[in-house]
This record gives structure tokens, sequence and C-alpha cells, in this order.
């Protein structure tokens, strides 16, 4: 099969792609591996969104459920079972990829309960017990870039587990994040754990901010507000990527702990989707290409890359300046940033958590219909 001309573009140009959807259809059908074969997919994300609509959808998971009930499983249960036997079937689709990139890539990652979100000790429990369930060494586990979720993200990593730190908004937290991977690459160090083995990405949400910054531009409403809109997503992305270039690139805390195998913990840009249709729908993907990254793409936009990006190389070295001349116009025209920030992590965890609940609901509803 040959590869999309744009998305192995994308690829040569040091993004890896990854596939922010799954579902037990997707496994059946062969559709996981027609992306990896035609679309230069090398990954998966997961979320609790995900997996409900999954879920709910179709008759993949009823016989699974009907077994379950009859062995007695709770809802939990269930959900553990069910989603982890996804994630560890599509850790086998892609092991030939993970074994190609010396485990950089192949990755599929598997979230914590989001009502976990600020309980660092809960989750650090879960987290271990995600790890050994799907006991894939392709797997990374998605924690939450709480303040709670901090400590328990240097936890895992020094553990020697792979982690997907997620629901990152702002520099300032993505800053926290790289700190924390860089802590525990030191803790996994000196528990004698090879740091070869130990993989993370941090997961910057990017089409939420615009979201929420276009509709306070709008509300101010002057020329020079509004004159903003569509730029504070890729902006800020792009000091993220500045921040990690700091740090990996330049910092010689890093350099250290690269001496004994350690990884750099990649950029990954999520929530990658447009919400706005006045925007160009591959915008958050064109605009931020550069080395060492990842974008994970619902399969729209994956789609929408395929047919119509143009990839014209490196979008994001050397734009740092510029980022930050946005912001400092957003916080002129009076855009409060850190509350922001502070409301999209919110709205995350939120969003995440009704998802969860809706799963349990639904899966509540399917295991007593079968009993």
């Amino acid at each position: 099969m040959t590869q999309n001309a744009n998305l192995a573009a994308l690829s040569a140009a040091g993004v890896s792609v990854w596939l922010d959807d799954l579902s037990r259809e997707r496994l059946q059908t062969g559709n996981l591996q027609q992306l990896i074969d035609t679309r230069s997919v090398v990954g998966v994300t997961t979320n609790p969104s995900i997996f409900q609509a999954a879920l709910s959808k179709g008759d993949a998971y009823d016989a699974q459920v009907k077994e379950l009930a009859q062995r007695g499983a709770d809802v939990d249960a269930t959900i553990r079972t069910v989603t982890t036997d996804d994630v560890r079937n599509a850790c086998d689709v892609l092991a030939k990829v993970s074994e190609a990139t010396d485990g950089v890539d192949g990755r599929v990652s598997i979230e914590v309960d989001p009502r976990l979100a600020h309980d660092t000790d809960k989750t650090i429990l879960q987290a271990v017990e995600l790890w050994k369930i799907v006991d894939r060494p392709n797997l990374l586990i998605k924690i939450p870039a709480t303040l709670a979720g901090l400590p328990a993200i240097t936890a895992a990593i020094a553990e020697g587990i792979s982690v997907n730190v997620t629901l990152i908004f702002s520099v300032e937290r993505h800053k926290a994040v790289m700190d924390a991977y860089l802590t525990g690459l030191e803790k996994a160090k000196e528990a004698g754990h090879d740091l070869s083995r130990i993989h993370s990405v941090a997961s910057f949400f990017v089409s939420r901010v615009d979201t929420e910054i276009d509709k306070r531009l709008e509300a101010i409403g002057s020329e020079a507000a509004l004159e903003l809109r569509g730029l504070a997503g890729v902006a800020n992305a792009r000091l993220a990527y500045a921040a990690y270039e700091e740090v990996f690139v330049s910092g010689g805390r890093f350099a250290a702990l690269a001496a004994h195998g350690a990884r750099v913990q990649r950029p990954l840009w999520a929530s990658t989707g447009v919400k706005n249709p006045d925007y160009a729908d591959t915008m958050y993907v064109t605009e931020l290409v550069a080395p060492h990254t990842v974008n994970t793409m619902p399969e729209k936009t994956l789609e929408a890359v395929a047919d119509h990006a143009v990839i014209t190389g490196d979008t994001i070295t050397g734009t740092g300046e510029a980022a930050q001349q946005v912001f400092d116009n957003l916080a002129a025209v009076g855009i409060d940033l850190p509350d922001v920030f502070r409301l999209l992590e919110d709205e995350g965890v939120e969003k995440f958590e009704k998802s969860w609940q809706e799963l349990l609901e639904a899966t509540a509803q399917q295991l007593e219909s079968q009993k």
C-alpha cells in the first residue's frame, strides 16, 4: 500500500502522526492497520470521551459485556476489562512500528480514571495497575497535568512507567510537567531502571485555547481585539516548543540524564480538530510542524490533511518572538490569560468526568440487561 503524500511529508518533517480515536470496530475491521499502511499513523491516543463514544455505538462489545455480566463483574471492572483489552490489542497492532522506531512511536495511550484528577495517591496506584493489566512495552499511561497530577507523573516515571501527560494548556504548566518528568527520570536512574525504555509525551491542547480566547475577544469587540482571533492556539503551542528546546536541547539537567540513555519528552499537539469553520481545517497541523513532535488527530482532521494540507516543512522553529508578541497583544487588549488557562483545565477535567459518568451509566444498563 502507498502512503498518502501529505501525511508522508508531515512525517518526514519530524512529526509523528497519531490517531486520536480507538474502537473495537476499528481493530476488528483492520481499519487501524489500514491507517498505518496508508496514512502514516504511528500511534493512538484514547480518552474517556473516545471510549464512551465507542461503547455506545453498535454491538461490538455486547458479547464481552454479556460474558462479564454472567461472571458477576461490576461496572468499574467491566469498563477496565473492555478498555484495556482494546488498548492491548492496539499495542499489538502497533508493535512493529514500536520495534522499528526503537519505542519512540507505536504507542497507545490509556487514561487514568478522570475522577482521580485531583488525587495524587490514587492516580499513582491506578497508573501502576493499568501498566500491569495492559502489559505491553509500547503503552503510555495518560495522567492529567493538574497540580495533583504532577507528583503522580514523577512517581510513575520513577517506577519505569511511560507516561502521556494530558490536559496541558499553559506554557507555565508545561514547564512544571517537564520538571516532573526530569525528576522522575532522576529517581528512576537511582532505582536502577533502564532510562532508554522510559518514554513520555506532553500533550498540549490547542483548539480549545482559541475557542475560549476568541469568545473573550469578541466580547471585548474592539478592532485590536478582533484582529487577534485565531492566533492564540498556535502561538501558545509555539511557545511550548520553545520551552521544550530550552529544557531538552539546551538544558544541562537533561544532558546529564541523556548520557544514561534518557529520552526527550516530546511535545504532542492535542485537540487539533478545528472548531471554527472560518479557519482552515488543517491549521493546527500545518502551523505546528517541527522535529520531535507528535500531532494526534481525530480522523476528520487526518483525512483533511491527507486531502488538501500543504506541508512546507518546519513552521515552529524561530517563531518564539512572534508568538510572545501575540500573547503580549492579548494581555494588552484585556485578556486574562491565567484565568483562561485555569478555566480550560477545570473544563477539561469536567468534560472527561462527564464522559466517564455516561460510560458508567451506559455500561450499568448493559450489565443489567444481561441478567
